[in-house]
């Protein structure tokens, strides 16, 4: 691939990327606009920044390489993310709306009363951030790396520097803009190179290029993701539909919808977004199986997306296809790494910097800097894989707190944090043992796959210790869960000329 593709590409896309979060500071002048865009933005412009922010590197590259690799397999990844918006639209938007907070610490500690529970969840919503943080720079450092050959750190360092430049400048509401531009970049950048690339198979437009040979099989006997297939598809189901309630770059987002209907539209119009965008990661995937398997046996298969339109289309053509592909890879890494540190800012500014503006955008580089200095010194996973056990995290720490904090009046501080430390040690443990396991050692599936059993154990001792501490109930709890349950009333304008003189 020409380096400059990747130059071109890189330069473009931080400059726009720059440009906007710049417009961004002209409108952003309040707190509440630096933390929430003060609760303005409308159901299509939030659905498009939070597909900007929850396409990450996992989804733009990490799927293809996937099902390059594994084949059948992988497809539970995109029916799992796309599927964990379900239980958002259902269980979780509308109320966390509702609740007023401002971050998920917040509506830990107005539904449970408590300081303890709002520290503990705002060091899991840290922790949880700079996990999914750290895969955004190391799929940064791999584009950079094969379009241009330059080191691993100008990709990395290149995104931090874009994404404190634009939070800083704006907040959330500079942000959103920002993501909304970027979703649908990253659609267009998958979209337009695939369907060249089907055209030109099927002969259409005329180029004599490559064509799938006769007899080629897509999905032959696949390499499972674990020696038990089964349990393994279980568990990561399991942390695809329950760790998407507790990912914080997402809910922060619904804060920002006007009201809870607006977050319920806003999460049926993603749905639809994610739909479109995961059947084109597919496509890459089913065809870099045929034209490029040597990546996926030498190591590299998160490069599938990289690499296919200049190898199957080349010349000019592929070469400008190629340079639209890298620039939506950028945008995946810079637009959900920039969500992840708006929230992150947000819980680390109101809760040791005091929440003004000034201590915003100190946390803001404080959240970027440091899983940087981690990316740095640790070796990529496939993306997608490494984003997986994020969500198991997720799942079994700050999602026992939502779900049960919203539908259960059961739920005391004590619980809640059993419940969120229980789930954390469990799947931590887990995802550290099962990195030094053998690929035979009958433990390995249930630590290297661990929500099927750290999540239900998670609820399981919040519940427990809950029933156990029901004196410590808070004592607002009615007044809370009718805020988050009862619809808001619309506000009605009379019309001045129907009153009476």
């Amino acid at each position: 691939m020409n380096p400059g593709i990747g130059y071109t590409a890189l330069i473009l896309v931080s400059a726009i990327t720059t440009i906007i979060g710049f417009y961004g500071l002209r409108v952003s002048r309040t707190t509440s606009d630096f933390y929430v865009a003060s609760r303005t933005v409308k159901p299509w412009w939030n659905a498009s920044a939070i597909g900007g922010e929850y396409l990450s590197a996992a989804s733009f590259l990490g799927i293809a390489g996937l099902i390059a690799m594994s084949g059948l397999d992988a497809l539970w990844f995109p029916i799992g993310y796309t599927a964990g918006y379900l239980m958002l639209l259902f269980f979780v938007a509308a109320p966390l709306r509702r609740s007023g907070a401002y971050t998920i610490p917040d509506f830990a500690e107005a539904r449970l009363e408590s300081t303890t529970a709002r520290y503990v969840t705002s060091v899991l919503v840290v922790v949880v951030g700079w996990f999914y943080i750290v895969p955004q720079l190391h799929g940064a450092a791999l584009t950079i790396r094969t379009t241009t050959g330059l080191p691993s750190w100008v990709g990395a360092g290149s995104v931090v520097v874009v994404v404190c430049l634009t939070v800083v400048t704006g907040g959330m509401r500079s942000i959103t803009f920002v993501q909304a531009f970027q979703y649908w970049l990253k659609l267009t950048a998958l979209a337009v190179p695939a369907i060249f690339i089907l055209l030109m198979l099927s002969g259409t437009t005329g180029t004599g290029g490559a064509a799938i040979p006769a007899g080629t099989e897509l999905f032959p006997p696949s390499m499972p993701l674990s020696g038990d297939s089964t349990y393994s598809t279980l568990s990561l189901m399991v942390a695809l539909l329950f760790g998407t309630l507790g990912l914080p770059h997402v809910l922060v987002r619904f804060y920002t919808n006007p009201d809870g209907a607006a977050a319920r539209r806003t999460t049926l119009i993603v749905l639809g977004l994610l739909a479109i965008f995961y059947l084109f990661p597919t496509i890459y995937g089913v065809l870099g199986r045929v034209f490029l398997p040597g990546l996926a046996a030498n190591g590299y298969p998160d490069a599938t997306v990289l690499l296919l339109p200049g190898t199957l289309i080349g010349g000019l053509g592929g070469e400008i296809l190629s340079a639209l592909v890298v620039a939506g890879a950028f945008a995946a890494f810079l637009s959900t790494t920039s969500g992840l540190v708006v929230s992150l800012a947000g819980v680390i500014s109101q809760d040791v910097l005091g929440g003004s503006v000034r201590g915003f955008r100190i946390a803001a580089v404080f959240a970027a800097v440091v899983p940087f200095g981690v990316a740095m010194v640790t070796d990529s996973l496939a993306l997608a894989g490494s984003v997986g056990l994020v969500f198991a995290f997720t799942a079994s720490t700050i999602c026992p707190l939502l779900l049960l904090g919203i539908w259960w009046r059961g739920l005391t501080d004590a619980g809640a944090v059993a419940g969120m430390l229980a789930g954390g040690i469990l799947c931590g443990s887990a995802i550290m043992l099962g990195a030094q396991m053998g690929a035979d050692s009958v433990w390995r599936d249930l630590l290297t796959q661990p929500a099927a059993w750290t999540v239900p154990a998670a609820f399981l001792v919040t519940i427990l210790v809950s029933k156990a501490t029901a004196h410590r109930r808070s004592s607002s709890v009615s007044r809370f869960m009718t805020k988050l349950h009862v619809p808001e009333r619309p506000l009605v304008v009379e019309n001045p000329r129907t009153q009476p003189n």
